[in-house]
């Protein structure tokens, strides 16, 4: 009783297919083919290293931010 045999999973198979329709299963199979995708090209742009005009924005973005901030030195009232 502890396994199904090949008979068993083949009318498990039946009964989601006349539940679901042959169209929804494809849609649902294609929707989590394109996620697991989007998965692994994530994974493979987050381990890449930057590239150069990645970088060259970020730095002009800073150089922005450091004309808009103000250094200021506290001093305590006495």
């Amino acid at each position: 009783m502890g396994s199904f045999s090949i008979w068993h999973w083949l009318v498990v198979l039946l009964i989601v297919v006349l539940v679901f329709g042959t169209k929804k299963l494809k849609n649902i199979g294609s929707d989590l083919g394109s996620a697991v995708k989007g998965f692994k090209d994530g994974m493979r742009d987050g381990s890449a290293p930057e590239s150069s005009s990645t970088a060259t924005a970020q730095v002009g973005q800073d150089k922005a931010a450091e004309k808009t901030t103000i250094d200021v030195d506290a001093k305590t009232k006495s």
